[in-house]
């Protein structure tokens, strides 16, 4: 087991070194729903909220993630699996998140499974996010996949998060090492687009197997497909009238 307090390299996150850009941006966000203009009918089209992200942690972490992020970085140098394999680390409101390169998301997870110093045994839940920019300012990697784990033996929570490209949004499947990631990696990919591959059964899970699209990505249309409604057709939320 690496020794605390050991200097960290330039590439070892869990050894506390910052790296050269944090994994998301900080914007302001303008409205309740990203719409410009007329159609805003909510109420909040004058919303202004601050973008905010919890920079990357620095040694000591704190509590019981010092001697985690230790055991997982022995762990990880008796795999041969590179330690710029996390590429930050983050703590926020007592909760640590590790941002997983997306190649070695699947050894990571096998990782932080079977050493015996961590045992997280559990995946509670897959989930995506996109922080793709409203306006349609460029955004690096804005694509994002979130796994909850559960260390059933040692009572702790670590969140893993992975970050691709719109245009390649590939991961491999976890579903081999947590079989319960299998309908939630399901549901991200229904949602989000998000391809997991090795998947046994990557299909819709909520929207129809011929549906045209990812409903929660940001450049889907806000409100989705006019709703019928006693013989009369409402026009997404984007599309109505505003009364302002």
């Amino acid at each position: 087991m690496a020794a605390p307090g050991d200097a960290a390299t330039p590439s070892d996150a869990l050894g506390g070194a910052r790296p050269a850009q944090r994994m998301t941006e900080t914007r302001t966000r303008s409205g309740m729903f990203g719409v410009r203009g007329s159609g805003d009918t909510s109420g909040y089209g004058g919303l202004r909220l601050q973008g905010w992200a919890p920079a990357p942690a620095e040694r000591p972490f704190g509590g019981w993630f010092d001697e985690f992020a230790d055991e997982l970085g022995a762990a990880l140098d008796e795999r041969g699996i590179p330690r710029a394999a996390i590429e930050q680390v983050t703590i926020d409101r007592d909760e640590m998140t590790l941002y997983v390169e997306p190649a070695r998301l699947h050894e990571v997870a096998r990782t932080l499974r079977d050493d015996p110093g961590l045992r997280f045994e559990f995946c509670s839940g897959v989930s995506g996010v996109d922080y793709s920019a409203p306006d349609g300012a460029p955004v690096d990697r804005p694509l994002h996949v979130v796994y909850h784990l559960l260390s059933m033996t040692y009572r702790r929570r670590v969140r893993l998060e992975v970050a691709l490209d719109l245009e390649n949004p590939h991961v491999m499947s976890v579903v081999d090492v947590y079989p319960t990631a299998d309908w939630h990696e399901r549901e991200t990919w229904d949602m989000y687009g998000v391809v997991f591959d090795g998947h046994p059964a990557l299909t819709r899970i909520l929207m129809p197997d011929d549906w045209d699209g990812h409903p929660q990505r940001k450049s889907y249309p806000l409100g989705g497909i006019p709703v019928e409604y006693k013989g009369a057709e409402i026009p997404p939320p984007d599309e109505r009238r505003a009364y302002s």
